[in-house]
């Protein structure tokens, strides 16, 4: 492919170059048409069959090189054929022209233009399947737009070259009638400046115009017929209320409050949401204590004798709950009300557009809003399995309400919640087993991670059943059971508890949404457009009741875009950019990752380079004995753009954040090789990756030049030698080495 490309670029070089320096040029000037448009007439006359022919296949080649002199030769075809069958010839002539000009153009541009904007282009992508006919009809009516220009970008794009075809032949025919008509009157016109009037322009240009002015209407009409069921209040009580006290709510509020607005905060539970009361806090607070209860069992490794603990469990949970209640302050109804929210507590339910029924300790109120962000979060999903409320169960929400470690847990599931606290609880001292439906821990990353997770569980005692399915949960004689179907075989695992940990489910019940009219997507999260917004436009979602990330920086990330859509959406928009959005299992050794993994690329036809780095060499693992792990960047060929990264190992989810920070604005591993790292420190591994990825793009032919070059410096071979070695560099870089 890169040798045919290269070919094309010299053949398409070279065809431009002969164009002009035979001096063709003049033959598609206007001067030159008026001066032999009687010899032109007299040779179509005499050949009516070759002469059609002639032109149809010119036209192809100077619309395809994208040659000057389309506009002249529409001149010419009204001139020698009429206008009607003029424009039979020039619609077709010219529709193939610019699609072969699209083509080439996507050939010779789009792999290169992939490597340095693929996000960019990849949006762009989106948009076009969504809209592209749509948006190159308008182009093509619209004659300031530079036909040529409207080719070439098309090109790097993913547009189907038969849409572009009939979209370019149907947009294009105004203009081709217009010029067509023009030549039939070529007597008449005595400059190319002046064929066309101000007027003319102006009514084309109004013509390309009134297809987005239409779909604009057609857009507010339907918006109309949406809100037509609800009056809108005269005045508002608040500029933006928003519903739950999550991550994103939080966020949400805070940013209007620090506009000025006048925004209200609906928490039906406890401020902080989730986060902060059954997740992210109280679970590292946890695996703070069995990592360190790891640690001291391990520290023979150390040199350390007679290092011993006790676990006092209720002591750990104390210690749990006294973090969350550290931080708790951050979220307070008191910090929130000091920055100037109104929090009111209380379920929320949707009545109008704009209006808000919260049902609270002293009774119902209704306040209204101009905009309206819902940022209700998730909740843990429980499955329909027999007998699970009769022997009882524990889920993220519920598992920190225990006093006394279980002697036996069984983790029904094995996503990142469930891996997590099963390791935490097997560190403290319980026996603990992974029940996981799929064929491996962490389905969401590559299977080397998950492969390496599970051997890491299994030195530790935690058992791991994979692609077995729990069918039911039984109690006899006081034993608590759960049946599964384990290679093939109906088998007892008995528990003392169990928890859940299959995934969450968007809290949507009870808001209102279907008597508003605002849908679900398949995955129950709240259907919203690239800014945020339902299709009420002033209602907002954001976190896990929006999708498709539930992670509390993803909620706190959406927030803003929800935030800021809602109250300054009509002086601009700003679609969410999930380009760089990180994540890490925080188990041990953690997953992290950024980007796409190795899988997702591969199913996604990404064209792709993998460079690893294992921790085993580095040497500040080796000195902290933590050498398990490993940092895996993918990169288009040829180019250190970062498409993902995965990173296992200490400290992994701090290690992440150099890759996000360089996905997100743009910069590749040769910046992140340029960049002093502290030594020794666990950084340095970003930076012997991004080495490795630098060493494997030193090709054969470049090794051979500087061997070469060495080896004239030295004095041990003559400068011609080094002459010599150049046409090898050339065909190594064509055969890709």
């Amino acid at each position: 492919m890169r040798i045919g490309r290269s070919w094309a670029w010299g053949g398409l070089v070279l065809a431009v170059a002969a164009f002009y320096l035979a001096g063709f040029d003049r033959y598609l000037s206007f001067d030159f048409l008026r001066e032999q448009q009687a010899t032109l007439a007299a040779f179509r006359a005499d050949n009516p069959l070759l002469a059609p022919a002639l032109f149809v296949g010119v036209y192809i080649a100077v619309t395809a090189l994208s040659l000057p002199g389309a506009a002249v030769m529409s001149l010419a075809g009204g001139a020698l054929f009429g206008l009607w069958t003029g424009v039979l010839l020039v619609s077709f002539a010219s529709s193939i022209g610019a699609t072969l000009a699209m083509l080439v153009a996507r050939f010779l541009l789009r792999e290169a233009v992939s490597r340095r904007l693929g996000p960019l282009l990849k949006r762009i992508d989106e948009g076009i399947a969504r809209d592209g006919a749509f948006h190159l009809f308008a182009l093509r009516l619209v004659p300031i737009f530079p036909f040529f220009v409207v080719n070439l970008a098309l090109g790097l794009t993913r547009m189907p070259a038969r849409s572009f075809y009939w979209v370019s032949q149907l947009g294009m025919l105004p203009g081709t009638v217009v010029y067509l008509n023009l030549g039939t009157r070529l007597g008449e016109i005595t400059s190319l400046q002046g064929l066309v009037s101000p007027g003319l322009l102006l009514s084309l240009a109004l013509l390309g115009v009134f297809p987005l002015l239409a779909r604009q209407g057609l857009r507010m009409w339907r918006l109309r017929r949406r809100y037509a069921a609800w009056s809108r209040p005269a005045r508002f009580d608040y500029n933006l209320l928003v519903i739950g006290a999550g991550s994103g709510g939080l966020v949400s509020a805070y940013i209007a409050a620090a506009t000025q607005a006048r925004v209200a905060l609906v928490e039906q539970a406890r401020m902080g949401g989730d986060c902060l009361n059954h997740g992210c806090v109280p679970s590292k607070s946890l695996l703070r204590a069995a990592h360190l209860m790891a640690e001291i069992r391990a520290a023979g490794r150390f040199g350390l004798k007679d290092a011993q603990a006790e676990v006092d469990f209720p002591a750990v949970m104390a210690r749990v709950a006294a973090t969350v209640d550290a931080i708790a302050p951050h979220d307070s109804v008191a910090r929130y009300t000091a920055l100037g929210v109104d929090c009111v507590q209380g379920t929320a339910r949707l009545l109008t557009p704009w209006t808000v029924e919260v049902q609270t300790a002293e009774g119902p109120r209704v306040l209204s809003a101009a905009q309206i962000v819902i940022a209700t979060g998730a909740r843990p999903s429980v499955p329909p399995l027999p007998g699970l409320d009769a022997v009882g169960y524990l889920t993220s929400d519920t598992v920190w309400s225990l006093t006394q470690l279980p002697r036996r847990l069984v983790v029904l599931g094995g996503g990142p919640v469930g891996c997590e606290l099963a390791q935490a609880f097997a560190r403290l001292g319980a026996q603990v087993v992974i029940v996981q439906q799929g064929e491996r821990l962490l389905p969401r990353e590559d299977p080397e991670v998950s492969a390496l997770l599970r051997k890491r569980f299994a030195r530790e005692g935690i058992a791991v059943l994979t692609d077995c399915t729990a069918l039911a949960c039984e109690e006899h004689a006081g034993e608590k059971t759960l049946l599964l179907d384990f290679e093939g075989r109906e088998q007892r695992l008995p528990f003392d508890e169990l928890l859940v940990a299959v995934g969450r489910t968007p809290n949507t019940d009870g808001l209102g949404l279907a008597a508003l009219g605002i849908p679900l997507t398949p995955q129950q999260t709240i259907a919203s457009d690239e800014f945020l917004a339902t299709n009420l436009s002033n209602i907002f979602v954001c976190g896990d009741v929006a999708g498709p990330f539930q992670l509390t920086h993803a909620a706190s990330h959406q927030a803003w875009y929800a935030a800021v859509n809602a109250l300054f959406g009509g002086l601009r928009r700003f679609r969410a950019d999930y380009r760089a959005v990180p994540w890490c299992t925080f188990t041990d050794p953690q997953v992290a990752r950024v980007g796409l993994s190795e899988t997702e690329a591969r199913a996604a036809g990404v064209a792709f380079e993998v460079t690893r780095y294992d921790l085993a060499d580095l040497d500040r693992a080796i000195a902290d004995g933590e050498t398990t792990g490993f940092v895996k960047v993918l990169t288009p060929p040829g180019s250190d753009r970062i498409l993902g990264v995965t990173l296992v190992g200490a400290d992994a989810g701090e290690l992440i954040a150099e890759f996000t920070l360089a996905m997100t604005h743009g910069l590749g591993l040769n910046k992140i090789l340029g960049t002093v790292h502290l030594y020794p420190s666990r950084a340095e591994a970003n930076k012997y990756a991004a080495g490795l990825w630098k060493r494997a793009q030193v090709t054969r032919g470049q090794r051979q030049v500087l061997a070469a070059w060495h080896r004239w410096q030295r004095g041990e071979a003559p400068l011609s030698a080094l002459v010599k070695a150049l046409p090898a560099l050339w065909r190594a870089r064509e055969r890709g080495e």
